[in-house]
Formats: structure tokens, sequence, C-alpha cells
């Protein structure tokens, strides 16, 4: 091995190199994610809070679900090593390789929520008693969780659908953790978001995505070693 080699080596290895390649990394992906949910997220934040508009917000959430996995396989596949950083390539090759899957998995994730979420709002117009929003929230909340889940899965293996959805579901029994986390992560971004805008939460989406990788780790760790070959 050269000297020029060895010194790249090391350049590559030490903290402040990982500390380095780890904020590029997320620099690019947040550029990344900005750039595929423009289109649907620039209408959103331009769009009235009425309950009325749920449906309209389903649709221009579309484009999230593809991003969020490619920047989750971005995240995923990318070293600390900074002679080797793509973490470009990368997101465009997790976004072309998981968009069907996803898109399987998202559009009817919003597709329920927004039905939710409408007949929740108008409960009393619908005929709906009083007591339905507990189990509608209940259901929808469940949902949400799932679908966490499914994201992941579906962003990091290669499983039919109908195994990502199983796998979802047992795994939010069976990583509580994991669910927990979830539930915070999600109930955090909502509390930005209400706070705030849809725009501030973009502006962090690449921190989020990483969180919601981490909080998954014993999820991934489980389905690698009992799942896979």
């Amino acid at each position: 091995m050269s000297g020029a080699t060895r010194a790249w080596r090391q350049f590559g290895d030490g903290p402040l190199s990982r500390v380095a390649s780890r904020v590029y990394t997320l620099l690019v992906v947040e550029l990344l994610l900005l750039l595929t949910t423009l289109p649907g997220l620039l209408p959103l934040v331009l769009l009235g809070r009425d309950p009325s508009n749920l449906p309209l917000v389903a649709l221009l959430l579309v484009p999230v679900g593809p991003a969020i996995s490619a920047a989750l396989y971005a995240l995923r596949q990318q070293g600390p090593d900074l002679t080797d950083l793509r973490p470009a390539a990368l997101f465009w090759r997790g976004y072309r390789a998981n968009v069907l899957g996803v898109l399987r998995v998202w559009v009817p994730t919003l597709s329920w929520l927004a039905v939710l979420g409408v007949n929740l709002a108008y409960s009393g117009a619908v005929g709906l008693a009083s007591w339905w929003a507990v189990p509608l929230v209940l259901i929808a909340v469940g949902v949400t969780l799932c679908a966490a889940n499914a994201l992941m899965i579906t962003s990091l293996f290669d499983f039919r659908t109908r195994d990502v959805l199983r796998l979802s579901v047992h795994f939010l029994v069976r990583s509580p953790a994991v669910t927990v986390g979830n539930a915070l992560l999600l109930t955090a971004a909502a509390g930005i978001t209400a706070v705030t805008s849809e725009a501030v939460l973009m502006l962090l989406a690449s921190i989020a995505v990483l969180a919601y990788l981490r909080v998954s780790d014993p999820m991934i760790h489980l389905i690698r070693k009992e799942f896979t070959t």
C-alpha cells in the first residue's frame, strides 16, 4: 500500500472524517428529499388547514413515500469513509428500486387516513355517534404505525407486498420499542407541523429519517437474522 493510499485510509477512518461524512450525507439527502417532494409539498404549504382538504392533502403527499424510502436506503447503505461518499447515487438507486413497492403500501395508507380523517372531522354530518371518535383514532394510529414498519421493510428488503404487510403487523407487537419510538417520532413531527408549518419539518427531513432508521434498528436486525438468507 502506497503512502498516499495509507494517508487517504487514515483520513477516511478518523473520528472527524466520520462526522464530516455524516454531515455531508445528511445535507445531500436533505437536498434530494426536497427535490423529490417539492412538487407536492409546495402546494401543501399554501393549502388551508381545513378538513375538506384532506383528500387533496393525501394526493399531494404521494411523492413523500418514495422519497423517504430512497433516503432510508441511502443512509443505511452509505458508509462513513470519506474516500467513498456517494449518497446521491445511493438515493437514486433506492428510489428506482423501491418506488413501485413503496407506492403499493403508501397510497392505500394515505387513502385510509384521508377517509378516517374526513369521518372524524364530519362525524356529525355522516351520522356517527361521538364515541366513534375513539375507535377511529385508534385505527388511524394503528394504520400509521403499521405503515411506518412497512415503509422501512420495503425500503431495505425485497419481500412481496403481502409479506411486507404481515411483517409490519408482526413487528408492531414483537418490537414494542420500535413501535413506541415511531409513535414518538410521529408525535414530534405532528407537533412541529402544528406549531410551525410543513416547511420547517421538511428542513429537518434528513435528520428525522435518520432518527426513524435508528429507531427501527432492532426490527431490521431481526428481519435480517430470521427472514433473509
